[in-house]
């Protein structure tokens, strides 16, 4: 085993063992070289991307928009400029079938990654992939980390409390989610992420009974990272929210010196 692939394969099992519950993985999401070594300075322990706001600071909308060649290149400088293991936010893996999540997943890992975050939900937006299709494009992920020898932190997202409002997230939501759960952990994910839910008893219950370590997504001031930690969940991320903050103050900052004089 080479040097670099050693030293990448280390990386990944650190990342694996950050992942405990009710002890959350913190992630500030980045989105290119010079947020990651931000990031990197403030104690860290890892580094995600965020599609949304990679895309965005790409001129593009999310959505794989942005090509799959400047994920790849946005991936290989950021890897290359911190120490931190690094994980990327590859939408539904740019792709639809077997062979190109295999070939995609194959990409990053040679591009650095110690994990993936990979979405269930269709490339339209509209829907989401069903369970034997998701679970055989997961399948597909492992294959391809397993053909690598890196054992690749597959974050299985489902995208099923995006596709319904807040008030409709209920018991039956939660029993359909730990049902990919269980499909997704069978297929190879190391771990499921559930952005938009928010509502502490039903985060507590899907902590409580996921095969999976849980990522959660802030996108509000509550729940709190202690409130979740208290809750169960092993892994926070916060998506777009440190770009929105970044540009907003950007913005700010630009009208305060344009509007000085």
């Amino acid at each position: 085993m080479s040097v670099v692939k050693k030293t990448l394969r280390e990386k990944t099992e650190q990342f694996h063992r950050y992942h405990v519950k009710g002890t959350p993985l913190i992630l500030v999401n980045v989105w290119d070289a010079g947020s990651a070594q931000t990031i990197q300075s403030t104690g860290a322990t890892a580094i995600a991307t965020g599609s949304w706001s990679v895309a965005a600071a790409h001129g593009e909308q999310d959505g794989e928009a942005l090509p799959f060649s400047s994920v790849l290149a946005n991936l290989a400088r950021i890897t290359s400029s911190v120490d931190l293991p690094v994980t990327v936010d590859i939408e539904g893996g740019y792709g639809r079938s077997v062979s190109e999540i295999r070939r995609n997943v194959l990409l990053v890992i040679e591009h650095g990654a110690v994990g993936i975050n990979i979405e269930d939900q269709l490339p339209s937006g509209d829907g989401i992939y069903n369970i034997e299709e998701q679970v055989m494009r997961l399948g597909a992920a492992r294959e391809a980390a397993e053909q690598a020898g890196i054992p690749l932190f597959i974050n299985a997202r489902t995208d099923l409390f995006l596709q319904h409002a807040a008030e409709q997230h209920n018991d039956t939501l939660i029993n359909n989610a730990l049902t990919r759960c269980k499909a997704y952990a069978e297929a190879g994910a190391s771990g499921i992420f559930v952005p938009g839910l928010q509502d502490q008893r039903l985060i507590q219950e899907l902590c409580e009974h996921s095969p999976l370590p849980v990522n959660v997504m802030v996108t509000a001031q509550k729940p709190s990272p202690q409130q979740l930690a208290a809750l169960g969940v092993a892994r926070i991320s916060y998506g777009p929210y440190p770009y929105l903050q970044v540009m907003e103050h950007l913005r700010m900052l630009g009208r305060s010196i344009l509007t000085a004089l």
